[in-house]
């Protein structure tokens, strides 16, 4: 067995763990080849996480792990990689990963995708996301063995390396450019998602859309910040439709935010539309704040098509029905697959090129 395909296995015995994981976590009905010492450091890690991140409660970080371990199958992981040429490797790379940490797991696919093109991950994590990832390290190690050597966690400077993907924001970015403008690199900066709304959409598939709204408390590249809808919309069936999320709102920080957002739109004397945990707001920004979604009114979908294509580089995902050839399903933006690479930037691609 090829070391190539020792790594995609070990991908899919994780994927195993995680998703037995999950099922004994949801029902308490476990049953594992793996250890109940894993089991319960799991479940002790995701306590951890929480305490450290209260943005990480544990129904995020469930979904996050269900969601992984849902991907990581050996069907996938073979047509995922079916498209690529890959060459044994001598001397693998060591790539850099500098990560953000707005949702649990967020940089998994890019620490995926450094092992599995058989390079070696250099990790520097967000304070905000360190506990989950250094722990799934040690499972897969566990699983084989050959991923000792390839996986560094680094908590200082980073140390030598062959090449770069960073994620923050805007401003981060500017100086990852700079600091890295003479490595391969990938710098990724803040990114937010939108859906086309027509009038025609169905209950359910607003109630759908409130999932891409607030799952991991709209804190994701992935979530729906801002809503394009016609002029004259009609937001009844709208805010009925996400009231099965009105207990988002039990959350302290959530509603925190909640409160000073209105108080501060309110005092601006701002017009504004909210149902007592969601406030909308009409912006022609993309970014708006937990708790908030923008919105923006249109004549035509042709201008709307325009608007998004001329703003391409801040928009991550569009979800629409039957709008767009690469638009979303409603519902959908939180459960990325494998070849849904962020901001459209073929990692694995640029890893094989690289390398």
């Amino acid at each position: 067995m090829t070391d190539h395909t020792l790594r995609i296995e070990a991908f899919v015995k994780l994927g195993t763990f995680l998703r037995d994981f999950c099922i004994s976590a949801n029902n308490g009905s476990y049953k594992d080849e793996h250890s109940s010492d894993l089991l319960n450091t799991l479940e002790d890690k995701i306590t951890l996480a929480k305490h450290k991140n209260g943005w990480f409660n544990r129904e995020n970080i469930l979904f996050s792990l269900e969601s992984w371990a849902n991907a990581l199958t050996k069907e996938n992981i073979q047509d995922w990689l079916s498209n690529y040429n890959f060459n044994i490797k001598e001397n693998p790379k060591r790539v850099a990963l500098i990560m953000a940490g707005n949702i649990p797991l967020v940089g998994f696919h890019d620490f995926l995708s450094v092992l599995i093109t058989g390079n070696k991950a250099v990790v520097k994590l967000s304070s905000n996301d360190n506990i989950l990832l250094p722990f799934v390290a040690d499972v897969l190690i566990d699983i084989a063995p050959l991923f000792q050597e390839s996986i560094f966690f680094e908590e200082e400077q980073l140390p030598d390396f062959d090449m770069v993907i960073a994620t923050g924001s805007n401003n981060t970015a500017r100086y990852f450019e700079h600091y890295f403008k003479n490595k391969p690199h990938i710098i990724r900066k803040n990114r937010n998602s939108v859906a086309i709304l027509t009038g025609k959409e169905s209950k359910e598939e607003l109630m759908a859309l409130g999932e891409d709204i607030f799952r991991y408390y709209g804190l994701g590249c992935r979530s729906v910040s801002k809503i394009f809808v016609p002029k004259g919309y009609n937001f009844d069936l709208f805010f009925e439709a996400l009231y099965n999320y009105h207990p988002i709102i039990e959350q302290a920080k959530y509603a925190n935010n909640y409160d000073y957002n209105k108080a501060v739109y309110l005092m601006s004397e701002f017009k504004l539309l909210e149902n007592g945990f969601l406030i909308l707001k009409e912006d022609s920004s993309y970014s708006s704040p937990i708790a908030s979604l923008f919105y923006e009114t249109y004549d035509s979908i042709e201008n709307i098509k325009n608007q998004l294509k001329t703003d391409e580089e801040k928009i991550q995902c569009i979800v629409s029905n039957g709008l767009l050839q690469a638009e979303i399903k409603f519902g959908e933006t939180q459960t990325p697959k494998l070849t849904d690479y962020a901001d459209n930037i073929d990692t694995v691609d640029f890893l094989l090129r690289n390398s």
